[in-house]
């Protein structure tokens, strides 16, 4: 009980998101990681701060970070990436079942016909560009989330509270603040900080 139970309280009523309990996670002694995060479904939400979250950051900043991830929930992007996983693991077993059963796959690594292990040696060279593909796809995705989700905290005034929160566990993990687009392009499931302070401000 006290101050910041008050303050996530009271925003999670403000924004009509149900809430069950809130956790401490004594995460310090095997990390410095500030993080938080959602467990559960419907109306069984449970927050779980990592103690390291509190030490590193004002009341108002948890809020603005919950409010973050309250911004995910009400955008259902945990359902969106369930989906989308879901679709990439139709997609991977559909192309493996086609690939495993033709003896020309086999009849291109050498062998006379199928074999499962060869046949699945070379659906993993075949799959790899494939993959690759759908992971840029998928952080493409992830990135609008993130700037969907930074866009609710805005909306509800706490922008500013993200700002400095995003800031101090930039600084924390020591990130690199400017990475190259190409890099952000291919490997970013999240836009970086400046991206994000722009986005947060303009």
């Amino acid at each position: 009980e006290g101050e910041l139970r008050d303050a996530i309280q009271n925003f999670a009523e403000k924004t009509n998101f149900k809430i069950q309990d809130i956790y401490v996670l004594d995460s310090s002694k095997r990390s410095t990681k500030a993080n938080a995060y959602f467990t559960g479904f419907g109306k069984k939400k449970r927050i779980v701060l990592y103690d390291t979250l509190i030490q590193q950051l004002t009341t108002e900043e948890i809020v603005a970070v919950l409010a973050h991830e309250i911004g995910h929930c009400k955008h259902r992007h945990t359902l969106k990436n369930v989906v989308i996983s879901l679709l990439s693991n139709l997609l991977l077993f559909f192309f493996l079942g086609l690939v495993l059963k033709y003896d020309v796959v086999a009849q291109a690594a050498g062998c006379s016909h199928a074999s499962f292990h060869i046949n699945l040696l070379v659906f993993g060279m075949l799959y790899t560009p494939v993959s690759m593909l759908l992971g840029i796809c998928s952080n493409v995705f992830s990135r609008q989330f993130e700037y969907q989700a930074d866009a609710f905290v805005k909306t509800h005034g706490n922008s500013d509270d993200l700002i400095s929160a995003l800031k101090k566990i930039s600084a924390q993990a020591l990130s690199n603040l400017q990475p190259h687009p190409l890099s952000v392009f291919f490997n970013y499931s999240h836009p970086t900080l400046y991206q994000r302070i722009i986005a947060l401000k303009s």
